[in-house]
């Protein structure tokens, strides 16, 4: 058997197990989504505050720009020519905000995830991950020379006898996680991992805020200011992409972190940077994320909503954000409920292994704050 037919095998498993992904062709419309000819309610976008619908904010932007204020391109690595000043008035503001010393811009997060880890840590580092952490941590771990264990799922206790057997045989321990996780949408213990942190010398705090910034915290800065321990970590990553409604990714970090990782990490340092344009959108926006904050109430009260009639309907719902999981079990079950609520006009997809454990393919309603208390009501009607 040949590559070619090495390939054509695993992908008809995949499709015998309801697991085959493709590429939906779709129409965006706003909130809606077409896709097969039918307009659906998006229930699958990380735009949490519905600002990436937001036409009036589009043309706000837009008004500032000219002909030379709108670059498409950088052209170059940040280390080359790249290094605009639209980039440095980001990171300064970012760092204003957070209260941080320095922030450094990355063009995703994955680029942050697989980057960060790898530069900072080596033979005597170990990483004290959480099970649950995102394919771009593991990838950014595996890539590292550290050892790794991975912890139970937010099991405290566990992670906290780890540290107290393991620390003294190693220079560093990074423990890393999400504080919203992506799947179940539940968060992090982060002010018992900041304790834990701080009864120990060598330990640094990594966290991903890829799913709070923007829509957690009075000033929408995530869950890490929600519950006040931006000073407290080491590595505060976040990214643009999801309730920012931008590209990109960021750290909040000391000023020795940030230069450090200039001079050593090869996902910043081998690429080209993002378009100027495309960084002073994401200012644009993240200066005004405080004013948000009625949009946070709306997508707190509306997940709330969802949650409590899942749980009532004897669904297993972990969550407790605006990343609502309809666990099933099966894969091709999940197939069936979410195509069920796809004719009725929601467009909700099924999330299945290996995303996720196998037995545990759900249906992922992603919320944002643009959705009407009224259309969950009606989602609800459709839930079994």
């Amino acid at each position: 058997m040949n590559a070619i037919e090495q390939m054509q095998q695993e992908l008809q498993v995949l499709k015998e197990r309801s697991n085959l992904r493709a590429l939906p062709a779709l129409t965006h419309e706003g909130r809606d989504v077409i896709a097969g000819g039918r307009r659906m309610l998006n229930l699958s976008s990380n735009d949490y505050l519905g600002l990436a619908s937001d036409r009036k904010l589009r043309e706000e932007f837009l008004q500032g720009l000219t002909a030379d204020s709108f670059l498409p391109t950088s052209s170059s690595s940040r280390l080359l020519t790249g290094n605009f000043t639209i980039y440095e008035e980001l990171e300064q503001t970012l760092a204003r905000l957070f209260g941080t010393e320095a922030a450094l811009v990355f063009n995703s997060g994955y680029h942050a995830n697989t980057g960060i880890l790898p530069a900072v840590s080596d033979a005597q580092t170990l990483i004290l991950a959480d099970k649950l952490v995102h394919a771009s941590l593991i990838d950014g771990i595996r890539l590292s020379a550290a050892r790794c264990i991975r912890y139970r799922h937010n099991d405290m206790k566990q992670l906290e006898r780890l540290l107290a057997e393991n620390h003294a045989a190693y220079r560093q321990v990074i423990v890393v996680t999400e504080s919203i996780f992506s799947m179940d949408g539940d968060v992090a213990d982060l002010k018992e991992l900041v304790r834990l942190k701080q009864a120990y010398g060598n330990v640094l705090l990594y966290v991903d805020e890829a799913h709070a910034f923007g829509a957690r915290g009075e000033q929408g800065l995530g869950y890490a200011e929600e519950t006040g321990c931006i000073r407290e970590i080491d590595f505060l990553v976040g990214t643009f992409g999801k309730a920012a409604a931008s590209a990109g990714a960021y750290i909040a970090c000391r000023s020795t972190i940030r230069e450090y990782l200039v001079n050593r990490m090869r996902t910043f340092i081998f690429t080209t940077a993002l378009p100027p344009v495309n960084i002073a959108w994401s200012l644009f926006i993240v200066r005004k994320l405080a004013g948000f904050q009625e949009r946070r109430i709306h997508l707190k009260n509306i997940s709330n909503i969802l949650r409590n009639t899942l749980t009532e309907k004897g669904y297993t719902c972990p969550s407790e954000s605006y990343i609502v999981p309809m666990i099933v079990g099966a894969s091709s079950d999940t197939i069936l409920k979410a195509e069920e609520l796809q004719r009725h006009g929601f467009y909700a997809l099924p999330v299945r292994p290996p995303t996720v454990p196998e037995g545990t393919s759900r249906i992922r309603f992603s919320l944002t704050a643009d959705i009407t208390e009224e259309e969950i009501k009606e989602l609800i009607k459709y839930i079994p």
